[in-house]
């Protein structure tokens, strides 16, 4: 007798174990659908890494006059600054703008310090193996300025002068064809302007700063132009996702002619597309 009560006191202890493993898994299973689906959730709103959420962290000089300049009160303004800010709309970010000397930006974007760069930087090889960059935001190029009483056309007159660039620029490699005798500014605008004043031979800078300055009474003349450029957002490498929807928004401006319309507000005429 005892021993048909025990194996009745087993059984039930089984059937109850069984019961109790099988609410285990039910209640797992349930758990799991949910941390999946969190972790979906999740992943939505954490597409792409950030600096700081809810913000877009772009870094731009502010001495490159009208693509960033800094006004009294210290904030950035310009054509890359509201490039910068439309993305960062269409991106559904505030705009963390955060002045960087031009030379470390790419370095500050490589090492997570910004998001990315909107600050006018021509895409090239050697820049390429540091970020990654979005299509073109705007087309440009190379042109030699000098003062009214030079009489240097060419990139060829300039052998063996002096020539002034900022720094950081892929503008040294020009000057470097012709000559030893290089100096380097931090700002394009400060070298243009020291041109004016008697020093150096020449700068070489993009067209439209020197355009720009020549339009604000600084006495320089435009000659050769040595070449176009391309324009683009500079992204760290291991952030494709955000470089993936910065192309999405400036896709988006440049369809809906926000992208002309700023370029038009700064030079009076859209540098935004491929020029013929």
């Amino acid at each position: 007798m005892r021993k048909y009560l025990l194996m009745i006191t087993l059984s039930i202890f089984m059937i109850l174990a069984l019961a109790a493993c099988g609410g285990s898994e039910d209640e797992g299973g349930n758990s799991g659908d949910s941390n999946e689906t969190d972790t979906g959730d999740s992943s939505e709103e954490t597409a792409y890494d950030l600096v700081e959420d809810g913000q877009f962290t772009f870094a731009a000089s502010g001495e490159f006059r009208p693509f960033s300049m800094t006004d009294s009160s210290g904030e950035m303004t310009g054509f890359d600054i509201d490039v910068a800010n439309a993305i960062a709309e269409e991106l559904g970010l505030e705009p963390n703008p955060q002045k960087q000397k031009f030379a470390s930006i790419v370095e500050g974007v490589k090492t997570g310090r910004f998001d990315a760069a909107v600050a006018s930087h021509t895409i090239t090889e050697e820049r390429q193996q540091e970020v990654d960059f979005s299509t073109p935001y705007y087309y440009s190029g190379a042109q030699i300025f000098t003062r009214p009483d030079s009489d240097v056309e060419t990139l060829e007159d300039l052998e063996g002068m002096e020539i002034a660039i900022s720094k950081g620029s892929t503008y040294s490699t020009y000057a470097e064809e012709v000559t030893e005798n290089i100096k380097t500014y931090d700002s394009d605008v400060v070298a243009l302007q020291s041109l004016a004043k008697g020093r150096h031979d020449a700068v070489i800078t993009d067209f439209l700063t020197g355009k720009e300055a020549s339009g604000e009474g600084l006495e320089i003349e435009s000659k050769e132009m040595i070449e176009r450029s391309e324009q683009a957002v500079a992204v760290a490498k291991e952030n494709e996702a955000l470089l993936e929807e910065i192309n999405a928004a400036l896709e988006t401006l440049r369809e809906d002619g926000t992208l002309a319309e700023i370029s038009k507000e700064y030079f009076g005429e859209d540098i935004t597309t491929l020029p013929e």
